[in-house]
């Protein structure tokens, strides 16, 4: 369920959201257009994200930008923060989303695959912000927002590369918080527990490993793709003005 909040000073901002066309993403595309936004989202799944323009569209009464690119393209990945900024005016709110949680053994991961996993999970989180980021100081400041995962601190045994990503994007955070922050850009991370995707449903939840998984958090309820919305609203807000550095988990209390 979409959160009930209103804020004001979002409307008419000018957003870019990474993997925005699916999953937690596509949650965040129509979370920020119902608030008024102009969203842009980049994403490789064409005909995916294409129908969630549609929707939300139909929903908010305005249409997202998709923008196809792949992040493991430093160049595709700047001309299309380039091409949300001249459709909507600079960005002022960037949420760095995609991922790609693949499992992998230790024992097989190649130099290869490290590195592609790598350009998927990390690298494309300092290269979004670092192309927005003279945007939002002309525009006197704004907000990144860039998706970690609780995966690395319950010692995930199943994806090293992913939790190795997932806790490098804590270090980036506080490095561009602390670069950034003289020119008005607050910089934050946020951490999800267990998000039910589709992608989720299909891959590896099972009835038992998510009821077992739901006991231990606070709240017994399963997190749905929209639990993560209103954190996002928050952080992107002049409601959390003084806030940056800061990693918040939204995990139902698992940890």
């Amino acid at each position: 369920m979409m959160p009930s909040a209103r804020f004001p000073d979002l409307d008419g901002a000018s957003v870019l959201i990474t993997g925005g066309g699916s999953g937690i993403g596509a949650a965040l595309t129509e979370g920020f257009a119902l608030q008024g936004c102009k969203v842009a989202f980049i994403d490789i799944a064409e005909a995916q994200s294409l129908a969630l323009c549609d929707r939300v569209e139909k929903a908010a009464g305005k249409r997202p930008l998709f923008l196809s690119a792949d992040l493991r393209d430093v160049e595709a990945l700047r001309d299309a923060a380039a091409k949300a900024a001249a459709a909507h005016g600079p960005v002022t709110v960037l949420v760095n989303n995609a991922a790609l949680d693949t499992r992998h053994a230790a024992e097989e991961v190649t130099v290869e695959f490290w590195d592609d996993n790598q350009s998927i999970n990390l690298r494309p989180h300092f290269f979004t912000a670092q192309a927005v980021a003279a945007g939002m100081k002309d525009a006197g400041g704004g907000s990144i927002i860039n998706f970690t995962s609780t995966s690395f601190l319950i010692n995930h045994p199943d994806m090293p590369s992913y939790t190795a990503a997932k806790a490098g994007i804590i270090g980036l955070t506080k490095g561009l918080a602390g670069r950034l922050g003289k020119d008005g850009i607050r910089v934050n991370a946020v951490a999800p527990g267990w998000v039910i995707t589709e992608r989720q449903r299909e891959l590896w939840v099972t009835d038992e490993a998510l009821a077992a998984h739901v006991a231990k958090q606070c709240i017994k309820e399963v997190m749905q793709p929209d639990d993560m919305v209103g954190t996002c609203l928050f952080l992107a807000s002049d409601a959390s003005r003084m806030l940056t550095a800061q990693t918040l988990i939204v995990d139902g209390g698992y940890l």
